[in-house]
């Protein structure tokens, strides 16, 4: 099944509907963009069970547009896994790749959350980019697919917010 998203960040979506993962097991480079990355998914187990799946990428970075310049952030994901969980190897490609895209803050963090809900369709979602200072200024990008669900455990993002000096 082939899923395609138009927007600043278009790509093409790859999932496994039977069968292995296209990463897990395998040797696999890193992609040249986000767009050639190929993400997978893989059945969750525990269908059914309201329980939060959390991914952490303290290491992100991206290039601004604008200046080339590197930009560094911490991500966290949040998402309550409906059929579908995503395999960690083809996540952490997919936001390696993003060391040598051009994007702004908000796209990256909007756009990595899009993706991933296109293709794992979860009861709930949510993704905070916690950035870096820019030319002085800290960005914090959150987003989220509407009201956590009730009875959910959510916990704190455990990212504290940019206090300067």
């Amino acid at each position: 099944m082939t899923q395609k998203h138009q927007g600043p960040t278009s790509h093409t979506t790859e999932t496994i509907q039977q069968g292995s993962p296209l990463h897990l097991g395998q040797a696999s480079a890193l992609p040249a963009s986000p767009e050639q990355a190929v993400l997978d998914r893989v059945p969750n187990p525990h269908q059914g069970t309201s329980y939060l799946a959390r991914f952490t990428c303290p290491e992100f970075t991206s290039i601004c547009p604008v200046t080339g310049q590197p930009d560094f952030g911490i991500l966290v994901i949040d998402y309550l896994p409906g059929a579908w969980l995503v395999e960690s190897k083809s996540l952490k490609l997919y936001l390696g790749a993003f060391r040598n895209h051009g994007a702004f803050h908000e796209d990256c963090t909007v756009g990595i959350g899009k993706r991933l809900v296109d293709l794992l369709e979860p009861e709930w979602f949510r993704i905070g980019g916690y950035w870096y200072p820019r030319g002085g200024i800290p960005i914090d990008v959150f987003w989220q697919t509407g009201k956590p669900p009730e009875g959910l455990w959510l916990p704190d993002q455990g990212v504290a917010p940019y206090r300067g000096r």
